[in-house]
């Protein structure tokens, strides 16, 4: 897929049509051989150019299926929320998005309720991976089609949400780049949550000025495209302690690759354990943040239609029945302990560094057929990406694999409110990998 800034260049030179990148789009979510029925919930058949000079006018995008579309009933997924009302509004994002000028070609589907980072949908299928399609990976979750719809033409760009991971995920799985914002900085309301304290909305797209045009959008702000940073005054902290235990094979390869090409240019790379970040998984050994916030708002829905979840979600729901008040709020307290141990260790440091996920996109199939499997891949694929959503940091995920390999992510992060300088660090790393010839935006979705 060509870069948005590419593309968006070529519809103001009027060298393309928006009608026809729709078009083209809209043809590709059709296709009976593609992943559209799976990668779509909803499609906008009779989407087409809003008029105005904004910055991402003509741009077809696609928004995952928990957004509010007015008009429309959210259903995040799921078949319980199929008869609920019609939101009477868009979404912040959606509104902004639409001001922006693009088109918003349909729907993405998605975990249920956001809540699994691999991206299995009983209700609507499962999407298939852009890499060994013949074997049918996972895309990744929760925002799966919307990985999905990038990879396979169906959208130049997607909007999905991130709790523990559900942008930066699919983007590692699937070759390409997400950016998890700093939550306050980008609205959910009109989003069904999963979790109020830690949920995100963040863009997946091409490449790492992509998600910056996207994130200022998504954010309300006026773009102005911070500059790479030189890559020998880099220093950076490559994270070690759980986030770096069983590696694959592919994704330890990756990653020490990409950190060796970094030293040999000139960035000071240190390893460095934080023992504050050592204690998030204990914290998160009943269910968390996610599990507490999520059982309120789905209570009483559970109590009228429980058949109608996905049973391997509904658990995770449940989870957070058997955690009390009091002990939420110990939780809070806890938490803004380790933020603020965590940014001291942080301190000095340009970014962060560590693989995104600890492995690459395990079989459907297998995962479909074993609760053992399903819950272990999930809990591997949750576990890097969801650090930074606890300490609400901006992370942002990139390719880092050998064109053909499996597709690997590196995370880059950073202190709450770095956006903007883990974006700068983004963009240099990106163009330090590119140079050196691993994945890019040119090669990750040709497999």
């Amino acid at each position: 897929m060509t870069p948005i800034h590419e593309t968006l260049r070529s519809l103001r030179n009027r060298a393309v049509l928006s009608s026809d990148l729709v078009r083209e789009c809209l043809d590709a979510i059709k296709d009976p051989a593609g992943e559209g029925r799976r990668a779509f919930i909803q499609v906008y058949e009779d989407a087409s150019a809003i008029s105005g000079d904004g910055p991402l006018a003509g741009l077809p995008i696609s928004v995952k299926d928990l957004f509010d579309v007015a008009g429309e009933v959210t259903t995040a997924g799921s078949k319980a929320l199929l008869d609920h009302k019609a939101a009477q509004k868009d979404a912040v994002v959606v509104r902004r998005l639409k001001e922006a000028g693009a088109v918003i070609v349909g729907r993405t589907n998605m975990t249920e309720f956001a809540f699994s980072g691999l991206g299995l949908n009983p209700h609507y299928g499962t999407p298939r991976n852009a890499f060994d399609r013949e074997s049918g990976r996972i895309p990744g979750g929760s925002s799966s089609g919307a990985a999905v719809s990038v990879t396979d033409g169906m959208s130049h760009a997607a909007i999905g949400t991130d709790t523990g991971g559900s942008v930066r995920i699919p983007a590692a799985l699937c070759g390409l780049t997400g950016f998890k914002p700093t939550s306050r900085r980008v609205s959910c309301e009109g989003t069904i949550p999963l979790s109020c304290t830690l949920d995100c909305v963040g863009p997946i797209a091409s490449t790492v000025s992509c998600c910056e045009l996207l994130d200022s959008v998504l954010a309300g702000e006026a773009f102005a495209a911070v500059p790479e940073a030189e890559i020998s005054h880099l220093r950076l902290g490559s994270l070690n302690g759980y986030v770096t235990e069983g590696l694959e094979e592919d994704v330890a390869m990756a990653f020490h690759e990409a950190l060796n090409i970094f030293t040999r240019l000139g960035a000071r790379i240190d390893q460095i354990t934080v023992s504050a970040i050592e204690e998030i998984p204990l914290l998160n050994r009943k269910g968390g943040f996610s599990a507490y916030e999520s059982f309120k708002w789905h209570r009483s829905l559970l109590e009228e239609f429980p058949e109608k979840y996905d049973p391997r979600v509904k658990v995770r729901i449940e989870r957070g029945r058997d955690i009390g008040e009091v002990e939420y709020r110990e939780l809070i307290a806890k938490r803004n302990t380790i933020c603020r141990l965590a940014y001291d260790a942080f301190e000095g440091y340009d970014a962060i560094l560590l693989p995104t996920t600890p492995r690459t996109a395990p079989r459907i199939a297998d995962l479909a057929n074993s609760d053992e499997a399903y819950f272990d891949a999930n809990a591997a694929m949750l576990r890097n990406p969801s650090v930074f959503n606890f300490l609400d940091g901006p992370a942002l995920s990139i390719p880092c694999h050998r064109p053909g390999r499996p597709p690997v992510g590196l995370m880059i992060a950073g202190p709450t409110m770095s956006d903007k300088k883990i974006l700068s660090v983004g963009k240099t790393l990106e163009h330090a990998l590119s140079e050196a010839g691993l994945a890019t935006h040119r090669t990750a979705i040709r497999y």
